[in-house]
């Protein structure tokens, strides 16, 4: 069984898994489905919105796929995650980002 099947059989146990809904979108990521990951993600923060990891991978998603005003949404959503939970790392990682691909145009 591959890591996809796996983690999807994990969540259709108990869809409200964060670790495997997290995988789950990481791993759509890594295959190149935005979109399927990008669902996934969205599922995943509006179960937990404090999982700060997803915005980050969230907001990389996006950017990568060109998308960078909703990139800085996410960032923006996740850097206050991170204040939240005091994720010192996690925000200043996603600070970084933002400064990267900069302002709204």
């Amino acid at each position: 069984m591959d890591r996809l099947a796996m983690l999807n059989e994990i969540l259709a146990q108990n869809p409200n898994d964060a670790f495997a809904r997290y995988g789950v979108a990481m791993e759509y990521a890594k295959n190149g489905d935005a979109e399927r990951a990008l669902d996934e993600f969205n599922k995943l923060l509006a179960a937990n919105p404090e999982y700060t990891a997803g915005y980050f991978m969230a907001a990389q998603t996006l950017a990568r796929a060109g998308r960078n005003d909703e990139a800085r949404k996410m960032l923006g959503d996740g850097i206050a995650s991170a204040k939240r939970t005091g994720n010192a790392h996690a925000q200043s990682e996603m600070e970084a980002m933002l400064e990267e691909i900069g302002q709204e145009t």
